[in-house]
């Protein structure tokens, strides 16, 4: 569901990345900011860099884990943490 606000800090940069996967133009629109991807990339930029955190690209937000399930990799793990 897409925010009626635009959203700023540690949410924006929550919802970036839960939606980078998908592209610019729906990331954008997740977060608040319609079709106004310039606004939205230099607000995340900020709020990234507000958290010492370096951002190049939507993409940059993109975990290893996210990229595996889109090639169609699986995943190899405990059920639980207790079982490492």
């Amino acid at each position: 569901m897409a925010s009626e606000k635009p959203l700023e800090g540690v949410i924006l940069i929550d919802c970036a990345k839960s939606n980078a996967k998908q592209g610019l133009a729906i990331a954008a629109k997740q977060c608040g900011f319609g079709e106004d991807t310039e606004r939205f990339m230099s607000t995340l930029k900020q709020a990234c860099q507000d958290m010492g955190v370096e951002l190049n690209q939507l993409e940059d937000l993109v975990t290893e884990q996210q990229r595996v399930k889109r090639q169609g990799g699986i995943e190899v793990a405990p059920e639980t943490p207790a079982d490492l």
